[in-house]
């Protein structure tokens, strides 16, 4: 299918339903740094390119008076929001897509330079709708269906994976295991769990200067103990390891996911540009990435559409006084079939509208961000969350944790 059939197919979609409207960081540490640096870029070759008309498929409609101010709870139309808080109390779910938990970070000082990075869980309690703190877990990975999580103990790597009930909280299974696990990752049809293996813990933090000349906990550029992953068949327990060896462009923390089909896993790791990705076979050698996701980036979670007929990339520019546009790309070819809001695209919520992150500042203020719902096609924006109080700092920010209903 061609670029030109994708953008017939997605009008079509938006002439045959109406677009809902409101009244109303992942865990990518090591990145957050070269994301600035990206947004500064973003912003000098779109203010070059002013000068130059660039046509986009699918014309981003609405603009001026478009953004939907917060005004507390948004609930209409499949989508639940909460604009008046930060970090969410309250349920935030849209299409298909809910906010299944979020963490915060701390950082425990091992040595006077050395520490490790720690995360907090807030849990979606399905009962009462509200997120609720459970600090036994290291690691939480939620299920398609939001009814199971695979959960990690403190401190990483363990030795055994838990089976969660989201709603009992308790664990209905443990998964013991000869490699201590450090990540884990569902399948897309929830029937698979990755599970990533290291030699240390993964999640090592040094001291860094920060921008007003202090110190702060920073992610350690150490080399990556990664050892390779486990392929678990989640209904039975059964599953088998597979050792990846680690080089010089793996990340200190190197997860695994799998690709759309659960065929290869791949990994977000160093190189010429921000996002790279290097996939693997299941017996862990390296390959060339699937056709539907060459074009991606490890770095933008979204990733591909519902239908896989629509690709989520990256921030591509930021208008004054404070909006941001990501790309839409075919994920066949590459090609830019259209951008909509939003600086960091999470979730896709149906085949053309996201969940994203979008500032809530201006372009010479410090960058503040809230969980925004965008929809292709269109310039206005659902606000679903308060403003972030920390983005620049990613120990700091609460990070989401999106599971499909």
């Amino acid at each position: 299918m061609n670029v030109e059939e994708l953008v017939r197919d997605t009008l079509r979609e938006q002439a045959a339903e109406q677009s809902p409207a409101g009244p109303g960081f992942a865990d990518r540490v090591l990145a957050v740094r070269r994301r600035r640096r990206t947004r500064r870029l973003a912003s000098v070759a779109a203010a070059t390119a002013a000068v130059i008309t660039v046509a986009v498929a699918v014309p981003l409609l609405d603009s001026g008076k478009s953004d939907v101010r917060p005004s507390g709870v948004v609930q209409r139309n499949g989508i639940t929001g909460h604009p008046d808080q930060s970090p969410p109390r309250e349920l935030i779910a849209a299409g298909q897509t809910e906010l299944a938990a979020y963490y915060t970070w701390r950082t425990v000082p091992q040595s006077g330079d050395r520490g490790i990075g720690v995360r907090t869980y807030r849990l979606l309690d399905p009962g009462t709708g509200t997120y609720v703190k459970d600090s036994r877990w290291a690691f939480v990975a939620v299920a398609p269906g939001l009814r199971t999580a695979a959960v990690l103990e403190q401190t990483l790597p363990v030795r055994r994976i838990g089976l969660l009930d989201l709603a009992t909280r308790k664990v209905e299974r443990w998964i013991p295991v000869e490699h201590g696990v450090g990540g884990l990752a569902f399948s897309y049809d929830g029937t698979r769990l990755l599970a990533t293996t290291y030699d240390d813990n993964p999640d090592v933090r040094a001291k860094v200067q920060n921008v007003k000349g202090g110190w702060d906990w920073g992610p350690a550029f150490a080399t990556s103990s990664r050892t390779g992953f486990y392929d678990f068949d989640v209904a039975s327990g059964k599953g088998s390891w597979t050792g990846v060896v680690s080089d010089r462009n793996d990340l200190a923390r190197g997860d695994f996911s799998f690709s759309r089909t659960g065929g290869q896993v791949y990994a977000h790791v160093i190189g010429g540009r921000d996002g790279m990705q290097q996939f693997y076979d299941l017996d862990g050698a390296k390959i060339t990435a699937p056709a539907d996701e060459k074009y991606l980036r490890a770095d933008v979670d979204a990733r591909l559409s519902p239908n896989g007929r629509l690709a989520a990339l990256g921030l591509t520019r930021e208008v004054a006084p404070g909006k941001s546009y990501s790309s839409i790309r075919d994920p066949r070819t590459g090609k830019e079939i259209t951008k909509v809001r939003g600086g960091d695209l999470l979730a896709w919520v149906d085949d053309r509208r996201l969940i994203a992150w979008e500032r809530a500042s201006g372009l010479d203020e410090p960058y503040r961000a809230r969980l925004v719902l965008v929809t292709i096609g269109s310039d206005k924006i659902v606000p679903l969350s308060g403003v972030q109080k920390e983005m620049y700092d990613a120990l700091k920010a609460w990070q989401p944790v999106f599971a499909r209903r």
